[in-house]
């Protein structure tokens, strides 16, 4: 089914549309935010302007394309795949996305893919291009994707270049004057070395979600030596964060991936570490440095630290977990990390919760930047530009929690439901 939402909240308009295709600790006491919770009323939101249902006639794999704003004809937003992933968790992204463009300035709508199925089988890549091809009305003209969740951006490009779209940003692309010219740059930029020998494309969010973490050490007063964290996680987003946290010298002491967590009271060697990943953001379990000690998966949400960092899975951290929790704040390198319900039992205990669409959203606004031709192929002025702005956004949530007791999604809230308002066309130089 295709439900259209008129862009400014009318009334939906329904049509029956099937889209059927052939073609994933330590013994200190951490204090907890002095700021006592407040209750505030919930925001209606509106429906998503847009969900689509596709089926893949080969394999059974489920796929969903969500676009919860559109603006200026475009929308952006990843595309995961995951056995399980449902319309429920593709909306929720979707509109985290929209929260995102909003709350960066950017003047796109937000958007989601879903894949329901596991990408480690072998036929992935076809399900992910034949999912491509089914949605490609919306990713040649409206839709901007990249890598999420199981899907690396290197495979969805080369999904791309089979199409004949060149590269995920396409639909954004093809509205340059020169084309040609404004692919070179994003592929430029993408591609810059940054120390540690990775892509500048692969680090910038988790680059943003280490400066959300430093900007919550600052706002206590508390030196990166000083401060404990743990991640849950370390793909892109994770290890990233891991490698620009260890580099500004916050001891990482536990890192979880699919097949458990990893812990040193003493602080983790990250970059040997994420020497020993896979193309799946697991690490060899066979050939890790003395020292560190192995702990069951779950492990990681009770750690003993200042900052937890949920950086793989959705819904990660529940009701059901909540009360494990022993850090000081949560920042949300994952999308929808925390369920609402787990959130409100945090709140109650004094823990705030930095959303991710404003922790981990630096990804996002970074390849609109790219985009627009306001940062180049040169890491350090699009490390500047992000680190100033994710200090600046998460010092005036931290203050809001702390002087007021309004829960830092609130006060997101607020910033994404006013968006900057479209005065001109969106040109893509």
């Amino acid at each position: 089914m295709t439900t259209l939402q008129d862009p400014v909240g009318g009334t939906p308009h329904t049509s029956t549309t099937h889209h059927t295709g052939t073609s994933q600790l330590g013994a200190h006491t951490i204090p907890v935010m002095p700021a006592p919770p407040i209750v505030t009323p919930a925001i209606t939101r509106p429906e998503p302007y847009m969900r689509l249902h596709w089926t893949d006639s080969l394999t059974g794999a489920v796929g969903y394309l969500v676009v919860h704003t559109l603006r200026a004809g475009l929308a952006t937003g990843g595309t995961r795949m995951r056995a399980g992933c449902s319309l429920t968790e593709v909306e929720d992204l979707a509109r985290g996305m929209a929260n995102k463009t909003a709350t960066f300035d950017l003047p796109v709508g937000g958007a989601k893919g879903g894949i329901d199925f596991d990408p480690k089988d072998p036929r992935a890549i076809e399900v992910l291009e034949r999912f491509c091809e089914a949605m490609r009305p919306w990713i040649d003209a409206h839709w901007v994707t990249a890598e999420d969740l199981g899907v690396p951006q290197y495979l969805i490009d080369e999904v791309f270049e089979r199409l004949g779209l060149g590269q995920s940003y396409h639909a954004a692309i093809r509205r340059s004057a020169d084309p040609a010219a404004t692919l070179e740059r994003v592929r430029d930029g993408l591609n810059a070395q940054v120390d540690g020998g990775f892509l500048l494309g692969d680090v910038i969010g988790g680059y943003g979600v280490a400066h959300a973490c430093l900007a919550a050490a600052v706002s206590w007063g508390q030196a990166p030596s000083d401060t404990t964290v743990a991640i849950q996680g370390i793909g892109t987003m994770g290890g990233g964060a891991a490698y620009y946290l260890h580099e500004a010298g916050m001891k990482v002491t536990t890192l979880a991936d699919a097949a458990g967590t990893l812990h040193c009271a003493d602080g983790l060697d990250v970059p040997a570490l994420l020497d020993l990943r896979d193309s799946y953001g697991e690490i060899d379990r066979s050939a890790l440095p003395a020292g560190i000690e192995q702990l069951p998966r779950t492990a990681i949400i009770s750690a003993d630290v200042d900052i937890l960092v949920p950086a793989a899975i959705s819904y990660a951290i529940t009701p059901d977990n909540s009360y494990d929790i022993r850090a000081r704040v949560i920042v949300e390198a994952a999308n929808a990390a925390t369920t609402p319900e787990a959130e409100a039992m945090l709140a109650a205990r004094g823990v705030p919760v930095l959303p991710d669409f404003v922790a981990n959203a630096g990804a996002v606004a970074w390849a609109w930047w790219l985009l627009f031709g306001e940062v180049d192929d040169n890491p350090e002025t699009s490390f500047d530009r992000l680190r100033t702005i994710m200090h600046s956004k998460v010092a005036d949530l931290l203050a809001a929690w702390a002087e007021r007791g309004v829960t830092p999604r609130e006060t997101g809230h607020r910033w994404a439901d006013e968006p900057a308002p479209l005065t001109a066309p969106v040109i893509i130089p």
